[in-house]
């Protein structure tokens, strides 16, 4: 299969973005004159944006604790504490004090509430708030600006554990500050290592299956919910994008498998890269190349209705 890599020139400021939103128009969905909806699945983490919240590994023999970036965990997970740069660490799955605490809600005492102490997610957000636009807004930015801006039903399927409260806030911050013109039009919202979700709604009850899993049962969900809340129509458009080579790869899996279900719908994987993307649509048992559309600039309302 050859894929084919698209471009994306960074700018420097996106208040031109905004300025431009107060006089075009909202487009319709691609398939709008056949009844058709196009729904945009996200995850979060160097897809739309780039954050600091760090994941922490542990040295084997003297647990000293060493951060990775979310980067860095995508390109070396599945090689720590076996072969690599970190084959001499391990990873801790206890939410408070384990690799991944800060990618958690934790309980905030009277006195941090007092102090108005933050959960992570809504203070490494606003972190990246005060740094240039081009250094937070990742590759797939302006697909979410364009899926927001559209009222498009987004669903974010985020590896994140937080509550789905804190996720909706993080995000209400995006548009506090301009950056969005306005809360997406949420199909649904799945941070897939939340216990509660987990065992509630992604049919993990012994909290054993792992993200990329979680993942492709929150996609299945999401299109049931999309066909329940919009109808079942043979002309409906689905869409995600990920950074994961690992998420990507088992969600074209799940993609497959909702095509088979679906055949007349279309299905698309769009994988993340840090100034660049691959999209490839998913056909019953295999990807085909997609249509090449080249991001321009922020400003290029055109080639951002990617599906």
């Amino acid at each position: 299969m050859v894929k084919i890599r698209l471009s994306r020139k960074r700018v420097p400021n996106n208040q031109a973005q905004m300025e431009l939103s107060l006089y075009r128009p909202q487009e319709n969905d691609r398939n709008h004159h056949l009844g058709g909806r196009s729904f945009y699945f996200f995850d979060f983490d160097d897809n739309v944006a780039y954050l600091t919240t760090p994941i922490v590994i542990f040295n084997k023999e003297t647990g000293a604790e060493r951060t990775l970036s979310s980067g860095e965990w995508a390109r070396y997970h599945s090689n720590i504490g076996k072969s690599g740069p970190f084959s001499n660490y391990t990873v801790d799955y206890n939410d408070e004090t384990g690799s991944f605490r800060y990618f958690r809600d934790q309980q905030l005492s009277f006195i941090d509430k007092v102090v108005r102490r933050k959960q992570t997610f809504l203070s490494d957000i606003e972190k990246a708030l005060m740094q240039a636009d081009y250094s937070w807004k990742a590759p797939s930015w302006n697909c979410f600006f364009h899926a927001t801006y559209n009222k498009r039903p987004t669903s974010v399927i985020t590896a994140r554990g937080h509550q789905k409260e804190t996720i909706r806030e993080g995000i209400d911050l995006l548009v506090r500050d301009g950056h969005l013109p306005h809360q997406p039009n949420y199909l649904s919202i799945f941070p897939v290592t939340n216990p509660q979700v987990r065992v509630s709604e992604l049919n993990d009850p012994n909290l054993k299956a792992g993200v990329a899993d979680l993942k492709r049962e929150a996609i299945n969900q999401s299109v049931e919910e999309a066909l329940k809340l919009y109808g079942n129509n043979p002309h409906h458009r689905f869409g995600m994008s990920d950074d994961d080579p690992k998420n990507v790869e088992l969600i074209t899996e799940e993609m497959k498998v909702l095509k088979r279900k679906y055949p007349q719908m279309s299905f698309f994987v769009i994988q993340t890269f840090e100034d660049s993307y691959v999209k490839t649509e998913v056909l019953e048992t295999k990807t085909r190349n997609s249509s090449k559309a080249k991001i321009e600039s922020s400003l290029d309302n055109n080639q951002l209705a990617l599906f």
